[in-house]
């Protein structure tokens, strides 16, 4: 089994931290961490999918947290809440607001996700002998969620424990927007685009923000030192996202694209 943490706390004392109170509560796991950055609601939904397509339907665990407490998160008492969804072998715990689960939905792997009140939870568990009293205040008033709660709601449920959960559909959270998910270290561009959402063909052109460019089916197709459209590699199944490129180059460089930025106008 693995563990994956995707986080927007990620330096290295943070993710470090994070990574050994995982392996803690899940020994004998590989633990893998990756970092998200601006809109990292949105890229943390792409790496979802990214994770999920690479386990190949093995069995895992993804701890997803993107909570800012600046902006419109002030609604939360301390922070967006987290939840849970099983596809097939993997159980997703991921923060609710933002498009974290936007492309889980988009990719119809789940309609609904169970979501935790973190106060709820821990009286339940103290109640049934599984968290000790004095732990209660600091894990509901930390400013690390992710490290103190949680693993440890994870472990719980993977331990077969009844955890006190409210049900919302996926359609109560914002839905992917035609965007730029993620910019690899080559300067590609991954989008939340399927090909079919922009009626992709090899030789044709689409509108973009960045002009219009030209399609090809394979970054191999693509001319040197020129733009272009391909079907990338991540993705899942049958649904990989389209990717823009620069042949040799930076696209993201080219163009001044950031993950974030909408495909049209």
């Amino acid at each position: 089994m693995y563990v994956t943490i995707i986080n927007d706390c990620h330096d290295p004392l943070t993710m470090n931290r994070q990574t050994v109170r995982a392996a803690t509560f899940f020994p004998a796991t590989n633990i893998s961490g990756v970092a998200v950055g601006n809109y990292a609601d949105l890229e943390a939904s792409g790496v979802i999918i990214d994770t999920i397509d690479a386990a190949m339907d093995e069995p895992g665990i993804i701890l997803a947290n993107v909570a800012p407490r600046h902006g419109k998160a002030k609604k939360w008492p301390n922070g967006t809440p987290f939840g849970h969804i099983k596809y097939q072998n993997t159980h997703i715990f991921a923060t609710v607001d933002g498009a974290t689960l936007s492309l889980i939905h988009k990719y119809g792997l789940a309609t609904e996700i169970e979501v935790y009140d973190i106060p709820t939870v821990l009286d339940a568990m103290i109640k049934h002998g599984k968290l000790a009293d004095h732990l209660r205040g600091p894990i509901t008033n930390t400013q690390f969620r992710s490290y103190e709660f949680l693993p440890r709601v994870a472990k719980w449920y993977m331990n077969g424990v009844d955890l006190p959960f409210e049900k919302h559909a996926l359609t109560d959270f914002l839905p992917a927007p035609l965007a730029v998910w993620y910019v690899d270290n080559f300067g590609n561009c991954k989008t939340t685009a399927w090909d079919s959402d922009i009626k992709h063909k090899a030789g044709t052109k689409i509108k973009t923000q960045w002009g219009d460019l030209m399609c090809y089916d394979r970054l191999k197709d693509v001319p040197n030192g020129e733009p272009g459209v391909i079907v990338g590699s991540s993705g899942y199944r049958d649904h990989r996202f389209i990717e823009i490129v620069v042949q040799g180059k930076s696209a993201a460089e080219r163009f001044s694209i950031k993950v974030g930025d909408k495909l049209d106008a």
